[in-house]
């Protein structure tokens, strides 16, 4: 007599728990991949942006060494786009998008540190998108949510605070631009039917106009936090609790860094001798402090 126990036979529900045995393991297929995606486009983002604050000119095309080593960086970014972009289609964008919006974020904030150090300017949604679009390759376009891109950008003024303090306890001044042309306010001519209605507008100026003062990096950082400021995230969202109760902060106190520092840069610049420069050397701090 055998010991066993009698054959169940199949039952009809077995198939249809087959397929959803195996949906499941997909599932958690998918996200291990995107989480371990994210994670490295998070690391190779750092090095990217720690290899930028080595930079000490803004408006101007970063320096061959710098765009040397992290060419390698920007290489892995885009291996880990292209591995995922078939698994972030449809309907799993917005499945997974929680498991990928740290890289995407940290992505943001190297790509945008990079744009402001060449251009001295914000770069577009648009071309930050058109840039992940072309990693994806054939697989698809992974896609940058709004959500991502601005708190992309609140972490960039934290490089940019940084970048801001090192150039000053080393270089003595502040970052600036090229100086640009300055805009002429001009009336404009009212209409015989709208007499009462004129307004200002900005004139093109000519090359004999002489130039203004160069554009600093704390100016942008002013104009970053205005403009975030008076963003109105939707309420009760995730995005919104992010960006207010800890971007937005943050982002506050990098903008009042930078204004301290170059308070105590300009208050206490005539006490330094000419050609005073930081002994980097020694374990005596720099004048400026570094944050």
């Amino acid at each position: 007599m055998a010991d066993g126990k009698p054959e169940q036979p199949p039952s009809r529900f077995s198939a249809m728990f087959e397929g959803f045995r195996k949906e499941l393991d997909e599932h958690h297929d998918r996200r291990e991949r995107t989480i371990k995606a994210s994670r490295d486009i998070t690391a190779a983002s750092k090095k990217i942006i720690f290899t930028l604050q080595r930079v000490r000119n803004v408006g101007q095309p970063v320096p061959a060494f710098v765009n040397k080593n992290n060419a390698p960086y920007w290489k892995i970014i885009e291996d880990q786009y292209k591995g995922i972009a078939a698994d972030l289609q449809g309907l799993n964008a917005y499945r997974y998008s929680h498991n990928i919006t740290g890289g995407n974020q940290e992505f943001m904030e190297a790509l945008s540190f990079q744009h402001y150090l060449e251009t001295q300017s914000v770069i577009p949604q648009e071309e930050a998108q058109a840039k992940i679009a072309a990693m994806g390759g054939e697989a698809g376009t992974v896609s940058l949510t709004p959500d991502d891109f601005i708190l992309g950008i609140c972490d960039m003024t934290g490089e940019l605070m940084r970048f801001s303090v090192t150039s000053m306890a080393t270089n003595g001044k502040l970052p600036a631009g090229t100086p640009a042309a300055p805009n002429k306010r001009v009336k404009q001519e009212a209409s015989s039917e709208d007499i009462n209605d004129k307004m200002d507008i900005d004139e093109e100026p000519s090359p004999s106009q002489g130039s203004q003062k160069p554009r600093t990096v704390l100016d942008d950082l002013r104009a970053i936090r205005l403009q975030l400021e008076m963003f109105e995230a939707p309420l009760g969202s995730k995005f919104q609790h992010e960006l207010v109760t800890k971007k937005m902060p943050v982002m506050r106190e990098c903008v009042d860094k930078v204004e301290k520092a170059l308070y105590g840069l300009t208050v206490r610049g005539s006490e330094r001798p000419k050609g005073w420069m930081p002994d980097m050397g020694g374990g005596r701090q720099a004048e400026v402090e570094s944050y």
